[in-house]
């Protein structure tokens, strides 16, 4: 498991706003570039979601209400799916953070990553785009690239084997779900963690997967994917 965290203190909590990136229509459901809608999937499953009253023009919204001691004085966490297509992704995000006044760094955005191998996890406070275009479009958009995000692992086709804009928009074989069913799921834990109890919990949970996996490993079980 693969965990990368800054030294300086995120001054508020994320995850108020999930932004899981993808592309729309059933061509593209089931691809390599949408994992950040199947996260989406998984974390829509696992609690009260609702579609939001108020929807954006270029984007489908859910909402969960406060799950804290006094939820009539928190604020509801949003998770939205861009409908623009990952290249203007940024549109979708900065109309909701405008309709509720959310700040960059309350975002956590979930997105595939193809510098990372297949099913790892990588979670950090801020960063570049590191060439992802989605990722692109929200900095420019906001005007800042410090807001977390969730890289999901795709890894890269062989050499010689395909295009790389061929690979994302494949879908999975498979063998390659049979790994991600695991990684969606402690994706999806991770961004009820980060919103409820904070990066502490989520950076001790991560440690917790990656030690669990590597006994598995040193046991000689099957590798199902590094997270």
């Amino acid at each position: 498991m693969e965990i990368l965290a800054d030294t300086v203190p995120c001054p508020v909590q994320p995850g108020r706003l999930l932004v899981c990136l993808g592309n729309p229509g059933a061509r593209y459901a089931e691809t390599r570039h949408n994992v950040g809608w199947q996260v989406a999937a998984v974390v829509l499953a696992r609690a009260a979601w609702s579609t939001a009253p108020w929807q954006p023009a270029q984007g489908q919204l859910f909402q969960r209400q406060a799950q804290g001691q006094e939820p009539e004085r928190e604020e509801p966490a949003f998770l939205l799916k861009p409908l623009t297509f990952m290249n203007d992704s940024g549109s979708a995000v900065l109309e909701v953070v405008k309709q509720f006044s959310i700040s960059p760094q309350e975002l956590l955005v979930i997105c595939d990553c193809l510098d990372l191998p297949l099913g790892a996890l990588r979670l950090r406070k801020r960063g570049s785009s590191g060439g992802h275009h989605g990722l692109d479009s929200i900095i420019n958009a906001l005007g800042t690239d410090d807001f977390p995000r969730l890289r999901v692992g795709i890894g890269r086709p062989e050499p010689g084997v395909c295009e790389v804009i061929d690979y994302v928009l494949s879908d999975w074989v498979s063998a390659e779900m049979a790994v991600l069913s695991e990684t969606f799921a402690l994706a999806a834990e991770l961004t009820y963690l980060l919103r409820d109890k904070g990066w502490q919990s989520a950076f001790s949970r991560l440690s917790l997967a990656s030690a669990d996996k590597n006994n598995a490993n040193q046991k000689g079980e099957p590798d199902i994917g590094k997270v």
